[in-house]
């Protein structure tokens, strides 16, 4: 069975509404669709929020072979919309069930997630040290690192090691993370880093006894109906799956299927910096879930009682924490620059949160206008030189932002 979509005219603007959920290649999530509207009873301008997807579709074959954009307020989905191909040499269209390897993503929608849960259950200390969890993370004034500065990245570890060419298993490759000496004393400095989010998967290993994509589909994806995300997809998925680079330096060939991080894919395609693939109408389901709950609306959900989190434990996740001063990020998430010079462009307000992928994806969530923008495109596609993506972002999200003329709340 596959997702069903419907272009509606609003206003001169066709906008594409999300009406049925499942995926075509991927298990039928058992789950009630997220409900979608026409723009102007969320707020929006249709014909100005229809420039995003116009924007998007100018800069195929530019800034990246095709992308997927989804953008919701209120619990609600507004826009759905995909442009472009799957890749270079793949002229298929992309869809907006198109899978996409998340890159970073993993740090937020994976990894911090589950670090959420933990401290709500009281099983995870953020003040703790890490070596309380793992052990073997030893070495001079690491015992000084904490899982707070871990997840704001300033622990003082390196940005990220060269693991696929100077180890050859998973085991060697943890230890070596776990071994490598600080660049900087903790809590001085911020340094986005792979390693500390490697570092806090085991933490979550240690804590749960479970292997983190385990973790994730029985605490978090699973109880969400996100049928679609996951680690190591399998191969009946691949026609679905936009390709990211011709790989010349670590695989030697087309990566598509498999994490597309050369970290990542050294510790077998599961890891807390990278690895989750997924699609749009997951994300915006995730989206829709953790809005909610920071607001302190959420209900139950579709298959049982969702990721038991309280507004509380997510508003704390999601502030920035200042550490080091000057910092702006939050406990995984990052949150928009006061400069404006950001993924999340100049117009949401200062209390949005979200990040970004390598591949070329990202996710921003603004509380003060109870709106999410998502955005996938594999931008690596052939290779990772092409950096426009960095100023179509930002373009998005403004676009996005200026769309907005009204509150839409019982519209």
């Amino acid at each position: 069975m596959k997702r069903s979509f419907d272009g509606r005219a609003a206003g001169g603007a066709i906008v594409t509404l999300l009406l049925v959920a499942c995926h075509a290649g991927t298990p039928a999530p058992e789950h009630r669709p997220i409900p979608a509207a026409l723009p102007e009873s969320l707020g929006f301008d249709a014909a100005r929020l229809d420039r995003v997807r116009e924007y998007l579709a100018s800069q195929v074959d530019s800034a990246y072979p095709g992308a997927v954009v989804a953008v919701g307020r209120h619990g609600r989905l507004a826009l759905l919309a995909a442009v472009g191909h799957y890749s270079d040499g793949d002229d298929r269209p992309v869809e907006p069930e198109t899978v996409y390897d998340l890159a970073s993503l993993t740090k937020v929608i994976g990894l911090t997630t589950a670090c959420m849960i933990l401290v709500q259950e009281g099983k995870l200390d953020l003040d703790a040290p890490a070596q309380r969890y793992v052990p073997e993370f030893r070495g001079p004034d690491k015992n000084r690192i904490t899982i707070r500065l871990l997840l704001t990245h300033s622990a003082g570890l390196a940005a990220d090691l060269p693991l696929y060419d100077s180890t050859r298993s998973r085991a060697a490759a943890l230890t070596l993370v776990d071994t490598s000496p600080l660049l900087s004393a903790p809590g001085t400095d911020f340094v986005y880093s792979d390693l500390s989010a490697i570092v806090l998967m085991q933490v979550v290993e240690r804590i749960t006894s479970q292997s983190l994509d385990a973790y994730l589909e029985a605490r978090v994806f699973g109880p969400l109906g996100m049928a679609a995300t996951r680690f190591n997809p399998p191969r009946s998925w691949l026609d679905h799956i936009a390709p990211t680079e011709l790989d010349t330096m670590f695989r030697h060939r087309l990566i598509r299927g498999e994490v597309h991080d050369e970290s990542a894919a050294r510790l077998g395609g599961v890891s807390g910096n990278a690895g989750l693939f997924s699609d749009a109408p997951d994300l915006v389901r995730f989206a829709t879930w953790l809005m909610a709950v920071r607001a302190g609306t959420a209900g139950h959900g579709p298959r049982g009682t969702t990721p038991g989190l309280t507004s509380e434990t997510v508003t704390t996740f999601t502030t920035r924490q200042n550490i080091p001063p000057g910092s702006t990020r939050a406990l995984g998430w990052d949150t928009a620059s006061d400069s404006g010079y950001s993924s999340a462009g100049s117009k949401l307000s200062r209390r949005s949160f979200g990040h970004t992928g390598y591949t070329g994806t990202s996710i921003w969530m603004d509380p003060d206008n109870d709106l999410f923008v998502i955005l996938l495109t594999n931008r690596v596609n052939p290779t990772r030189a092409n950096t426009k993506i960095l100023e179509v972002r930002a373009k998005v999200a403004d676009l996005v932002a200026d769309a907005l003329v009204g509150d839409g709340r019982g519209r």
